[in-house]
């Protein structure tokens, strides 16, 4: 651990990390990051996002920047402008959508090709949302369908999630904050 990064933990001060959410309309994306604020942060109603909303949220050592980017077709060519400031993703599914899985595959494909990811060790957090809903197919399932086995050179994780009740959501973000604390470490560790 760098110099700076004992300053900023003796501080009580956190990392900033920047977090791109993303998946397609609809799957819960803007209710999951209204769960992981503070309670009295939290807003009543939760009206779909237009092009992209900026929310924070703190850790207990880790504060984000959550870029949460809207999953209309019309918009999802704006997710690649911000994929360079992104130190990691939140992809959402709908598991209860299996019409869309499909497109949700094509999208996440598009997204680790994309030469801006690709070569990138970015964690990937999956949330299988909507788990709460009849016929919703499990993690696994939802794993299997967008071939997640098939991601071997980025960290990844797949948990089943109910937005509305914020069921899932701390094992994933505890998750992602090990995996960017590691990854900062490394660096850290590279440079030395």
């Amino acid at each position: 651990m760098g110099l700076f990064d004992k300053l900023v933990g003796w501080l009580g001060l956190k990392k900033e990390v920047n977090v791109l959410c993303l998946g397609l309309d609809n799957s819960g994306k803007t209710t999951i990051i209204n769960k992981l604020k503070p309670s009295n942060a939290q807003v009543q109603d939760i009206v779909p996002t237009i092009g992209f909303n900026i929310e924070k949220f703190k850790t207990s050592s880790l504060s984000f920047t959550v870029f949460d980017m809207s999953g209309q077709g019309r918009y999802r060519n704006l997710w690649e402008h911000y994929y360079k400031e992104g130190q990691a993703i939140i992809f959402v599914i709908d598991s209860a959508d299996k019409l869309r899985m499909v497109v949700a595959k094509e999208e996440l494909d598009t997204l680790l090709n994309h030469p801006d990811i690709k070569h990138r060790r970015i964690p990937i957090l999956f949330f299988a949302n909507k788990m709460d809903v009849r016929d919703a197919l499990s993690s696994v399932k939802v794993s299997q369908l967008l071939c997640l086995d098939n991601i071997k050179d980025k960290p990844w994780h797949i948990c089943a999630t109910d937005a509305l009740k914020g069921e899932g959501l701390q094992e994933g973000v505890d998750w992602l904050q090990d995996q960017i604390i590691q990854s900062n470490q490394a660096n850290e560790n590279m440079r030395a």
